[in-house]
């Protein structure tokens, strides 16, 4: 079986625990698209069998998150599970508002310390536990939207943000905090979609069993948005590059009625690109 699951997963599991589960019950292959942290909860898309080997066309999907950052004290993994360190003032409502669209559009954004980010062949999380003084380069990261939501306590606000991969939700807490002449850190994350891929219909990983783990199986074809392409030209299904009149892209390949895989047009030629049946 090929497809996608659409979890939710839980605050203090791992993803890598969930993937587990889903591969222990389909038996097959499995992996998720796009780690969540232990203490962040909510969309964990797993593909199923072949479906893994799309992940690399979901690199530039959007994502959507619920965050609540704590204002006036920080920790030094930038979340709720490091050490708190007190320091600096409660943000009005009126100024994180004002301040919010320079943390929209394309940044340089500093991953924090404590994260697989690598630096001279080590993970950032090793060398912040081993005490060691490093800094991590700045990456490009899309902000499409960031959006205060409400005041969850004296010091606390909630966020909905709209990013691309790869962007750090710590990292925005912190830099938000900096902006306003104070500190701050993440205090809840919650992604509410990834991709086509939204809370509203994801599965609770409790909820799945060998009974009905097939039945919450999202075919690969309803998740991938490219248009449809029926071969007729056989060719195309042994590696040839074919004549075609679509324009240059990815397509949905279709051998017959049934759904064969992605396939790449380029220059008025198309070829099978990722054979997914």
């Amino acid at each position: 079986m090929t497809g996608f699951l659409n979890v939710n997963k839980a605050v203090g599991a791992s993803s890598a625990h969930a993937v587990n589960k889903v591969k222990w019950l389909t038996k097959t292959q499995c992996g998720h698209m796009g780690t969540l942290d232990p203490l962040a909860g909510g969309v964990l898309p797993v593909g199923v069998g072949n479906a893994t080997r799309l992940f690399n066309y979901f690199l530039n999907k959007k994502k959507t998150y619920l965050a609540r950052f704590r204002f006036g004290v920080t920790t030094d993994t930038l979340d709720g599970e490091g050490e708190l360190r007190f320091g600096g003032s409660v943000p009005t409502r009126a100024a994180i508002e004002g301040a919010l669209p320079a943390l929209t559009g394309t940044l340089m954004q500093v991953p924090p310390k404590y994260s697989a980010r690598s630096v001279g062949g080590r993970r950032g999380y090793e060398l912040a536990r081993s005490g060691a003084q490093f800094e991590l380069p700045a990456k490009q990261t899309q902000v499409f939207s960031f959006r205060l939501v409400e005041e969850t306590a004296p010091d606390e606000f909630s966020f909905e943000i709209v990013c691309g991969g790869g962007t750090y939700i710590r990292s925005l807490a912190r830099d938000l905090a900096a902006l306003l002449g104070t500190n701050g850190y993440m205090s809840a994350l919650t992604r509410t979609a990834s991709g086509i891929f939204t809370l509203e219909t994801a599965v609770s990983l409790d909820d799945l069993t060998m009974e009905n783990v097939f039945d919450h199986l999202i075919p690969t074809e309803c998740v991938l948005p490219f248009p449809a392409y029926h071969a007729e030209d056989e060719r195309i299904f042994h590696g040839v590059r074919v004549p075609c009149s679509l324009g240059d892209g990815e397509y949905k390949l279709y051998r017959g009625e049934s759904f064969y895989g992605i396939a790449r047009a380029e220059a008025g030629t198309i070829k099978a690109e990722t054979k997914l049946c």
